[in-house]
């Protein structure tokens, strides 16, 4: 396995792509994104941070955040089970984010 370096700056801003695992055939991310709106709600009520760009296409994702000042912590944010409803939901339709 890949061993990534990862800078973790206070206030930071990155840039995420994240793919479905199944991605030739799959649509459900645009299918779905009441549910992926609804996962990323939830996540910037208990892990706040800025949403500053988001491109969803039907089998990945790319987005733009930044954390808050105090905070390096972008990891957390992209864990699976991001909700309480949303997870159980997310795996019946097979999205790993």
């Amino acid at each position: 396995m890949t061993e990534y370096r990862r800078a973790y700056i206070p206030g930071g801003s990155w840039f995420f792509t994240v793919n479905l695992a199944e991605r030739k055939t799959s649509r459900l991310l645009v299918e779905q994104i009441d549910l992926l709106r609804s996962a990323f709600e939830y996540t910037k009520q208990r892990h706040p941070f800025r949403m500053d760009a988001v491109v969803i296409l039907p089998d990945h994702l790319h987005c733009i955040w930044t954390l808050p000042q105090a905070d390096a912590d972008f990891s957390t944010r992209w864990k699976p089970g991001m909700g309480s409803d949303t997870e159980s939901r997310t795996q019946q339709t097979s999205c790993n984010m």
